[in-house]
This record gives C-alpha cells, structure tokens and sequence, in this order.
C-alpha cells in the first residue's frame, strides 16, 4: 500500500509540475486560453496537483509505531 502511495505521489507531483510548466509557458508566450481553458487555471490545476502529490507521499511515507 505504501509503494502505491508513493508511486501515485510521484506521478501527481510530476503531472502538477508539467502542467504548471505548460501553462506558465503558454502565458508568457502572451496566450490567455490554452485548449479551451484560462492559462490561470491550469496553474491551478498544476498547482493542486503538485499539492495532492505532497500529501500522498507524506502519507506514503508514514510507518507506525
């Protein structure tokens, strides 16, 4: 269970990080929609991925007592 937490964490975290990285690209470019959607909130979005990807490897990486 931990390694799956851990593996859902890392993949969470890396799709956060690309999509911040598209968006904020996207936006300096001077392009305020990508693909339908605000290049704001798929910084958001980003941005909740890389958040959720924190909290599964914290949790991942509980042993208890």
């Amino acid at each position: 269970m931990q390694k799956n937490l851990l593996l859902a964490g890392n993949i969470a975290g890396f799709l956060g990080i690309a999509l911040c990285v598209v968006a904020g690209l996207a936006r300096l470019a001077g392009h305020f929609y990508l693909g339908g959607m605000a290049a704001e909130t798929l910084l958001q979005a980003g941005t909740a991925g890389v958040v959720i990807g924190c909290f599964l490897l914290l949790v991942g990486s509980y042993k208890a007592p």
